[in-house]
């Protein structure tokens, strides 16, 4: 049941995409989606106005690896000559997709008049799809939520300007901003969107595993599912996902591959920072990876306390 869809000329085989989360797609993590199975990835959010001021930090969140493809460099922003000129700018590096974000929920995007906040302005967003889609010869995509709030419920309605601008794909989340992540994620938006589209819709939110991946699908009718917090510490979701769709049965790590898969992440991540700060990075990452196993708990205080590869490692082996 593992579909296959089209982004412009990109082939998109199996339909399972990495949503873009910040401080957690990024490139090490990326990279451990893509062996699991994760069919098109999308890199963290990256500020149009930080490119055009030439913001140091923000040359790390458009690293892109070779191993990646087909991926997609997540855009945002508000001002719609700044987001096309510096899309033009940056088109000839090696992603293939141009994703515009209009999901995110965070207070500071969102009072900036960005992200999930460009919900309520339809005139707007049809500009800047308009002007980004002519900017670039890469296919664009748009991520959207629900609408803002219960009181704007537009996905539809902003989803076919999308559409009318010449956007490749939507993924819909089925929140609105005003839920954040709380609550039941509405699939009947996604099949709504779905409906009054001829382009792919990518359904987001709720799906933790094989069976609610057949769900979506079947209720919705989706080209794609994105997977975004149930892949935090379970890149394996990816596989078992294929396994579950392809009628096979899906396998749950054990607790000595998830120690090899903290530790090979760690690794990984020491190659795009200081061990120190690839360490710090990984405590997170071990709290997902570790939730719900027993003694972890008390594992996550520990590791908060580790500095080096080597104590991360003894540490984690001396609990399997």
């Amino acid at each position: 049941m593992l579909k296959n869809f089209k982004i412009g000329n990109i082939n998109i085989e199996g339909g399972l995409c990495l949503g873009p989360m910040a401080g957690v797609s990024d490139l090490p993590f990326r990279h451990l989606c893509k062996e699991m199975g994760a069919s098109l990835l999308v890199t963290e959010m990256v500020s149009a106005k930080a490119i055009y001021f030439k913001n140091k930090n923000t040359e790390p969140l458009m690293k892109i690896d070779k191993a990646e493809h087909p991926i997609a460099l997540q855009l945002f922003g508000s001002d719609p000559d700044i987001i096309a000129e510096m899309a033009a700018s940056i088109e000839d590096r090696d992603f293939d997709i141009f994703d515009f974000n209009m999901g995110c929920p965070v207070p500071k995007i969102v009072n900036n008049g960005e992200g999930s906040a460009l919900m309520k302005n339809p005139k707007l967003v049809e500009e800047i799809l308009s002007k980004l889609v002519k900017s670039v010869k890469k296919p664009v995509t748009l991520k959207i939520r629900r609408g803002f709030n219960e009181d704007n419920i537009n996905a539809v309605e902003i989803a076919k300007i999308a559409e009318g601008a010449g956007v490749s794909a939507v993924a819909v989340h089925g929140r609105t901003r005003e839920q954040y992540y709380s609550g039941k994620a509405d699939w009947n938006i996604i099949r709504d969107v779905k409906l009054a589209l001829s382009i792919p819709v990518i359904g987001n939110g709720d799906v933790v595993d094989g069976e609610s991946a057949k769900r979506m699908y079947e209720y919705t009718g989706c080209d794609g599912i994105m997977i975004a917090r149930a892949a935090r510490g379970n890149p394996w979701i990816f596989r078992e996902i294929r396994a579950y769709l392809n009628g096979d049965t899906p396998v749950k790590p054990t607790a000595k591959e998830i120690v090899d898969m903290i530790l090979r992440h760690c690794r990984l991540q020491m190659e795009y920072d200081d061990e120190i700060m690839a360490v710090r990075k990984m405590r997170k990452h071990v709290a997902w990876y570790t939730h719900g196993m027993k003694g972890s708990s008390a594992l996550r205080d520990k590791v908060n306390h580790v500095e080096k590869y080597d104590e991360l490692e003894s540490l984690l082996k001396s609990t399997v």
